[in-house]
């Protein structure tokens, strides 16, 4: 409770004597393209053999006749939507991402860069960790609709090129009874996720203590709590909004 108490403390510190805006906006384009551009290959080739692997089982899985095979599409669409792509691409940026933050938090605390901002009167927290948060909320819901596109292509790939069911089949499949909200619901996951994501992983490497060890081992205790709070809030938004 002492440390979840330190953590709440730390985000409110964030909004108190800030430096202008437009200091953070050169801080967050850089942070954007660092979280969202350099992320995006591996996003990309999870999200295709994730939808690949889900078209795949369930396949495997429909032993009976009596069920058509367009409910492949439909599967590869719910399942993508509603989790996959939201929660497997977190996990992915918790590894990262969240251990990238904490690696350079970590490295500035010991090296004592963030105690000469502090001399100069800045507001180190602020000024380290807001452009970071707000980078990861503007690019983790992009990455999660590509996650999607590419989720939903890559089942239609390892379907329909390998013979398992018809092109018109597999469309129809991811038309049916298509509910929008599904998007709305992946896309308040991504915010969420992209907040727990930047600031647990923030605050494991600012508070770093010691040297070069103590940064791997916030590296990890990032990338853990991330996981957790990830898995622990997707839990919550299902019971919440489904």
């Amino acid at each position: 409770m002492k440390r979840l108490g330190k953590y709440f403390i730390f985000i409110s510190s964030l909004f108190t004597n800030r430096e202008p805006f437009r200091v953070y906006i050169k801080l967050t384009m850089e942070e954007c393209i660092l979280i969202g551009i350099d992320s995006l290959v591996i996003t990309m080739i999870v999200a295709t053999f994730i939808g690949a692997v889900t078209a795949v089982q369930t396949a495997y899985n429909l032993v009976s006749p009596l069920i058509p095979l367009y409910i492949i599409g439909t599967i590869v669409r719910d399942m993508t939507l509603l989790e996959l792509a939201p929660t497997i691409t977190a996990i992915v940026l918790s590894g990262k991402v969240g251990s990238n933050i904490a690696g350079t938090l970590g490295t500035m605390r010991i090296t004592e860069q963030i105690d000469a901002l502090e001399i100069m009167g800045i507001n180190s927290a602020s000024y380290l960790v807001l452009p970071k948060i707000i980078a990861a909320l503007i690019v983790f819901p992009l990455l999660v609709i590509v996650a999607m596109f590419l989720g939903m292509l890559g089942g239609y790939l390892a379907g329909v090129l390998t013979g398992v069911l018809t092109e018109n089949e597999y469309i129809y499949g991811i038309r049916y009874e298509f509910v929008p909200f599904n998007i709305t619901f992946a896309i308040i996951k991504s915010l969420v996720f992209a907040f727990l994501i930047s600031s647990i992983s923030s605050f494991q490497g600012y508070f770093t203590r010691g040297g070069a060890l103590e940064v791997g081992k916030s590296s990890t205790n990032a990338v853990t709590t991330s996981c957790i709070a990830v898995l622990l809030a997707d839990y919550l938004l299902a019971q919440l909004l489904l």
